[in-house]
């Protein structure tokens, strides 16, 4: 229950920052995905399961506030949690290369799957233009607050597990 608890609060948490904080620090109007970073990290630290959980409620928050269709954003953070889920048994905690490469994939992917739905099937093809000015910012713009943030995440689910074994060993 607790990690539930802590879950939604870091998916909360990570919106708010994400839609009100970060525009204030923004670069060309590009702002770091830290629901990404959230998302993909639940995935190889917890799982599959996680992941996706996470993801879907991340994407919802950004279905229900930004969003023209709901379940768009829903899908593709479901997607990029269940991918990252498949990870968990390569995922160590003391290595950094794992989860900073996968948060870059993840955002690199989350942005290109944007753009074919919401661009390309409108029929504007400029994706040289929206590779340039808008993924790559946010990919690295995105990769260098995951600095700050993974390690963050990682403690907290460090504390949980270390919870979790405590309380499972009171009923052996």
């Amino acid at each position: 229950m607790r990690r539930k608890i802590t879950a939604a609060f870091l998916v909360f948490g990570c919106f708010l920052l994400q839609t009100s904080v970060f525009p204030h620090f923004a670069f060309n109007r590009i702002v770091p995905n830290l629901l990404i970073v959230l998302t993909a990290s639940y995935g190889f630290m917890r799982g599959k399961k996680a992941g996706l959980l996470t993801g879907f409620f991340s994407g919802l928050l950004l279905d229900l506030f930004y969003g023209d269709v709901i379940g768009f954003y829903a899908m593709i953070y479901m997607w990029i949690g269940y991918l990252n889920g498949n990870l968990q048994k390569v995922f160590f905690p003391e290595d950094i290369k794992l989860p900073m490469s996968m948060i870059l994939l993840s955002d690199l992917a989350g942005g290109i799957l944007c753009y074919l739905f919401l661009f390309l099937l409108r029929g504007r093809f400029q994706i040289r233009f929206y590779f340039v000015h808008i993924i790559l910012p946010e990919v690295v713009y995105t990769v260098l607050v995951s600095i700050l943030l993974y390690p963050v995440i990682l403690k907290l689910n460090t504390r949980l597990e270390e919870i979790e074994k405590g309380s499972a060993q009171k009923f052996v």
